[in-house]
C-alpha cells in the first residue's frame, strides 16, 4: 500500500487526509499542536449562513475517524530527504516516516497588527484584532472593553495588513471584508444597542450570498459602513478612541470616539509553511506563500515531485474554497501515485 504523510491538521489537511485515505492509500496526517480543526476552533459562527464553526469541526473529525487515518499530534517535521521515489520524514520526536507522496496543508497565520503603529494596537488595551473578537465570541463571555465596559459604539478597521505596500503585503486577503460584515451583525444580536461602524477602502464580496449578508448588515442590522482609510487612532482619558478617517465618498475628514476598535487582520504564509519549504526545496511565489507549478492547472502541483499542496499555504481562501481545493489536491496526489503524468501535461502545454 502506498504511503502518504500530511503535513497540518487544518482543513484542508484533514479533508485531503479522509479522501485520500478513502482511495486506499496509508495515510499519515502530522499536527503541530495538540488537536486538529487549526484556525476553525476558534471561530464561532461562519459567513455566509451563520452556521456554527464547531460543526464543520464535527465533521471532519468525523471523516478522519471513520476513515482510520493515523494522526500524529503535538509533531513537526525537522528534516526530509529523497531516496529513489520514496521520502524519509524525520520528525521531532526522533520518528522516521517512509512516504511516497507528501501532502503540504500548513495554513496561515493573521498579520502581526503590531506593523501598523497608527492603529495602536498593542498600545492601547481597547484596539483588538478581528481573530481576538472570535475567541472572545467562542468564549461566550458578555462583549466588553479589556476594562470591563459594555461598548456603546465599535469600528472596524479593514484591510490591516493586505493590500498595503507600506508592509509588503499587496495582496487581497478576500475573507477580512465578509469577516467584518459577519462579525458586525454577531456584535448587533448581542448587544442591540450599540453603533457599529465599517471603515473600509473597498469592499470585496467574492463568495456567494457574501453581497446578501453585507445589504443584510445595513438594511436589518443599521452597520454603518465609511469608505475612508483609518489615519490614526488615539487614547482619550478614559481610554476610548478618537480616530481620523477620510471619508472619500462625502470628501471630507472624519473624527469620532469609539469604545473598541477591531483590527481586520490579514492572512499571511503561516511559519509552518516557510520551514517546510524551506526542509523540501519548495518554491515560493512574490506574496510569499508557496508557488504553485501552473495557477490554472496544476494549482496543486510543487516544483518537486511528490509534494502537493492544499489549502492556504498556497493562497488566501475562505472555507469552503479551502474544502474543494483539499479534495482536488487528494486527486492530484492519487494521479502522481498511479504514475497519470499531470506533470508532463503541463510541461508540454507552457512550451
Amino acid at each position: 500500500m502506498k504511503k502518504v504523510v500530511v503535513i497540518g491538521g487544518g482543513i484542508a489537511g484533514m479533508e485531503g487526509s479522509t479522501y485520500l485515505k478513502s482511495m486506499g492509500y496509508d495515510v499519515t496526517l502530522i499536527e503541530k499542536n495538540s488537536q486538529l480543526g487549526g484556525h476553525l476552533l476558534k471561530w464561532e459562527k461562519l459567513f455566509p449562513t451563520m452556521r456554527l464553526g464547531k460543526d464543520v469541526v464535527n465533521f471532519l473529525n468525523d471523516g478522519i475517524k471513520i476513515s482510520d487515518v493515523n494522526v500524529l499530534l503535538n509533531t513537526e517535521v525537522v528534516k526530509a530527504e529523497k531516496n529513489g521515489n520514496e521520502y524519509i520524514i524525520e520528525l521531532n520526536n526522533g520518528q522516521k516516516l517512509n512516504a511516497d507522496a507528501v501532502l503540504v496543508a500548513t495554513g496561515y497565520d493573521t498579520f502581526n497588527a503590531s506593523q501598523k503603529e497608527e492603529y495602536g494596537y498593542g498600545v492601547y488595551d481597547n484596539v483588538i484584532t478581528s481573530a481576538e473578537l472570535e475567541e472572545l465570541f467562542t468564549s461566550g463571555k458578555t462583549l466588553t472593553t479589556p476594562s470591563g465596559k459594555v461598548p456603546k459604539r465599535i469600528g472596524f478597521v479593514h484591510c490591516v495588513g493586505s493590500r498595503d505596500e507600506k508592509v509588503g503585503n499587496i495582496y487581497c486577503s478576500k475573507v477580512c471584508c465578509v469577516t467584518a460584515v459577519k462579525q458586525s451583525i454577531e456584535i448587533k444580536e448581542k448587544l442591540p444597542d450599540v453603533e457599529v461602524y465599517c471603515f473600509y477602502m473597498d469592499l470585496r464580496m467574492f463568495g456567494m450570498h457574501f453581497e446578501a449578508l453585507y445589504r443584510e448588515a445595513q438594511e436589518k442590522w443599521g452597520i454603518n459602513f465609511i469608505r475612508g482609510r483609518l489615519s490614526e487612532a488615539c487614547e482619550n482619558i478614559d481610554h476610548s478612541l478618537v480616530v481620523k478617517v477620510e471619508d472619500t465618498l462625502a470628501g471630507k475628514p472624519l473624527k469620532m470616539n469609539v469604545d473598541l476598535l477591531v483590527l481586520m487582520v490579514g492572512i499571511v504564509p503561516s511559519q509552518g509553511t516557510k520551514d517546510i519549504g524551506r526542509i523540501f526545496g519548495l518554491e515560493f511565489g512574490v506574496n510569499g506563500f508557496l508557488k504553485s507549478l501552473d495557477q490554472h492547472m496544476a494549482n496543486s502541483n510543487s516544483n518537486v515531485p511528490g509534494i502537493f499542496y492544499a489549502g492556504t499555504c498556497v493562497a488566501p481562501r475562505p472555507i469552503n474554497n479551502t474544502f474543494v481545493d483539499a479534495r482536488s489536491a487528494a486527486v492530484m496526489v492519487a494521479s502522481y501515485l498511479e504514475n497519470y503524468k499531470v506533470e508532463g501535461r503541463i510541461n508540454t502545454i507552457n512550451n
